[in-house]
């Protein structure tokens, strides 16, 4: 087992990455210390590790209570929150009941959302199971919904107590789902670390064939770059922004398809391929350095191709984005990899990768 911590003073909090951690009781000790815990999961994986989450907390000697939710980015509105505090309510849960977030990063995001807003703030641990919410939406304490004008816009700061990471839990993972997660390994590389790019780069056959080995070192790794952002900017005041590299593109392709209908991932992907190629049209990175990101994206099973939205419809979408202000859209780009930046950028240079980046060569593969 690798364990990282969160610096963050007195809510400083442990990222715990290993094999068969569902089943260490003693990992979920020191976290758990109220009576009661609430285990908020879904429809598919509930069935596959509710059961032995519940089996280590009821060895604490601890009452557990399980809250299944439909499975979906679809699901991640008002509605669906209400299911977890009707069962908090119902429960007669009180502020030391501990929620456990056993799922995604739709579980983990609403688990945290539903912790920081029930009586004002309970304590909660994230146990992700997809690859994208164990090297990303689990760490750094963002919670939320989706509203249909914009992704994650309604939502809170709430540090988890811990992170448990079990490795095992991927090997259930659609070929589909454990692409999306790639997005997020390879935005941390291209972002922060040109080594670590360069790894993936080496290392993505064994990564898509999800090697219990390979995927550890990806998952610390991934897990070491957000940590050291979040310390330094817990709240997203200027570093933290960096971590959403091809995201102001990927949002604007989830809400403009309809949420679900692209993962998260395959839209960050296709988003930071938008990136690139605005980060090359303004001069700031070569055509070799964006070649290098677009076949990375392609290698790991995402999509390279943006969905016809309209250039203007894009423009509308990104509007709405946490980064903006005052209208002004923001974008994070490459100065070279391993270096984002956020700027403003001409309009007719964004409208020019917008049109781009639907664009279909003859040799290109139908939108996964």
């Amino acid at each position: 087992m690798i364990t990282l911590e969160v610096s963050l003073g007195e809510r400083s909090y442990p990222i715990h990455i290993g094999t068969g951690l569902l089943d260490q009781t003693e990992l979920f000790r020191p976290h758990v210390r109220g009576q009661h815990a609430v285990i908020v999961t879904n429809e598919t994986v509930g069935p596959l590790y509710a059961a032995r989450v519940q089996a280590s907390l009821a060895a604490l000697g601890k009452t557990v209570r399980t809250v299944t939710l439909p499975d979906g980015e679809a699901f991640k509105q008002w509605e669906t929150l209400n299911l977890i505090f009707g069962a908090l309510l119902s429960a007669g849960a009180d502020r030391k009941t501990t929620l456990i977030a056993l799922g995604g990063g739709v579980v983990g995001d609403m688990t945290g959302f539903a912790a920081a807003c029930y009586m004002r703030g309970v304590p909660f641990v994230q146990v992700p199971t997809t690859l994208l919410s164990q090297v990303d939406s689990s760490v750094g304490g963002k919670t939320g919904i989706n509203h249909p004008l914009g992704k994650n816009m309604i939502g809170a700061f709430h540090q988890p107590n811990a992170v448990i990471a079990d490795i095992d839990t991927l090997r259930t993972l659609p070929e589909r789902e454990l692409a999306a997660g790639l997005a997020e390994v390879i935005k941390h590389g291209a972002m922060a670390d040109a080594e670590y790019f360069g790894w993936i780069e080496r290392n993505i056959r064994a990564l898509n064939a999800c090697d219990p080995d390979i995927m550890a070192l990806a998952v610390k790794r991934s897990c070491e770059i957000k940590a050291a952002v979040v310390a330094q900017d817990e709240r997203e005041g200027g570093l933290r922004a960096m971590l959403n590299f091809g995201h102001t593109f990927g949002h604007a392709i989830e809400a403009g398809m309809g949420y679900g209908e692209w993962l998260h991932g395959e839209a960050v992907g296709c988003g930071m391929v938008m990136a690139a190629d605005l980060s090359h049209r303004l001069g700031f990175i070569d055509i070799e350095t964006r070649a290098r990101v677009v076949q990375l994206i392609r290698a790991a099973m995402l999509p390279v191709v943006a969905p016809e939205l309209g250039t203007d419809r894009y423009i509308e979408l990104m509007k709405v984005d946490k980064k903006a202000e005052a209208g002004s859209i923001k974008f994070i780009l490459l100065r070279k990899l391993g270096a984002a930046f956020i700027t403003t950028v001409p309009d007719p240079d964004l409208r020019a990768t917008l049109q781009h980046a639907v664009l279909r060569p003859p040799t290109e593969a139908p939108v996964a």
